[in-house]
């Protein structure tokens, strides 16, 4: 069989690309350093004692230090049975297959659970990578570098990403530099407790599974605006508003481009109520015919749920209810709202402040 066949094999068994590739090269190295192992194989370096650790947990090799970190195969045996438990598996989903094909059809559903965190992992770089406007994101330190160039590449596209990277202790060597964020995020932030992975794309797919000491590992796809809105919350709540920023693109320029109508109207209102005349442009939503709007103007008045603080250490889930900005058009009156707005014209999916007139 052919080297290729046999990883190919070895993912359809339940590997990930990288696991299967590292155990063949493995196999075919014998007992070897890690230096070696990534020599001979198409792991990327950062990755490679994570899925040696991996391949170790799965019982397909066993590492020891001399020196160096090192692996050799681990007996063979177990890994035999594992193969052919999952061939009698397989045959007997394909009888299953053929039993609920009998069977009347499901209508589609919005969520999926998953058993596989690389699963999470990949639907997530697909989805970042097939973004238009923004990604909220929570990610370990070997979790950003898995999807660094994801988010690259949504950000050469011009999508708005929040990164929330999370550590737990004595982790946060493993911080990645405010430089290298910088290349992938409009802002980042630094929680420093585990958290859950979490990645919102658009405001209509979620990809989430538990941090890395839950008892249960499973993951949840869903493709589902209001389930989003909800995990939304949990991120700007949990992950995002209450910790220190790790890099920010726009730093304290009012001057940029707001994805969030809430911090939006929390950093203009100081400037309205000194008197001073912000203009505006929003692309978004018609609520009336969900076609994409694009609206200029200044901004003529702010309407909030409750009284309005206009603190900037506040958090931001004090706009929890109505969030609305008024913007006076050449067309007359606007009202803007944030994500899933009802009662507004508009659906902001960005707000960009153009100029401010004192």
């Amino acid at each position: 069989m052919e080297r290729d066949d046999l990883v190919s094999i070895l993912e359809d068994a339940g590997l990930s690309p990288y696991q299967a590739d590292a155990y063949v090269t493995v196999l075919e190295l014998g007992a070897s350093p890690a230096t070696e192992i990534v020599d001979a194989c198409g792991v990327p370096d950062p990755r490679i004692y994570d899925v040696l650790r991996d391949l170790e947990d799965r019982g397909y090799i066993e590492t020891y230090e001399e020196g160096s970190l090192h692996a050799r195969a681990h007996d063979v045996k177990s890994v035999l049975e594992d193969l052919r438990s999952r061939a009698e598996q397989l045959s007997e989903a394909a009888e299953d297959i053929e039993e609920r094909w009998e069977r009347p059809e499901l209508e589609d559903t919005d969520v999926r659970i998953v058993k596989r965190f690389d699963t999470v992992l990949e639907q997530t770089a697909d989805a970042i990578r097939s973004a238009s406007d923004q990604v909220q994101i929570s990610v370990s330190p070997s979790q950003y570098e898995t999807l660094r160039p994801a988010l690259a590449d949504a950000r050469r596209n011009d999508v708005n990403v929040k990164l929330s990277i999370h550590t737990g202790e004595g982790e946060h060597d493993d911080l990645p530099a405010p430089e290298d964020v910088a290349e992938v995020c409009s802002e980042a932030r630094h929680r420093e407790i585990p958290s859950p992975f979490l990645a919102i794309v658009d405001r209509s797919k979620v990809c989430f599974a538990p941090h890395a000491g839950s008892i249960n590992e499973y993951g949840i796809i869903v493709e589902d605006r209001t389930h989003a809105y909800v995990f939304h919350w949990f991120f700007l709540s949990c992950l995002w508003d209450v910790w220190d920023p790790l890099y920010t693109a726009d730093q304290d320029d009012l001057m940029r481009t707001f994805s969030d109508i809430r911090y939006c109207i929390r950093d203009i209102t100081p400037r309205l109520e000194e008197g001073e005349t912000v203009h505006v442009t929003v692309r978004g939503i018609d609520t009336r015919t969900g076609e994409e709007r694009s609206i200029e103007g200044v901004v003529d008045d702010v309407i909030t749920t409750g009284n309005l603080h206009t603190n900037d250490d506040v958090s931001v889930a004090q706009y929890a209810g109505q969030a609305t900005i008024v913007v006076r058009t050449d067309d007359g009156l606007v009202e803007v709202g944030g994500w899933g707005a009802t009662l507004e014209q508009i659906e902001a999916l960005r707000i960009s402040v153009t100029e401010i007139d004192s």
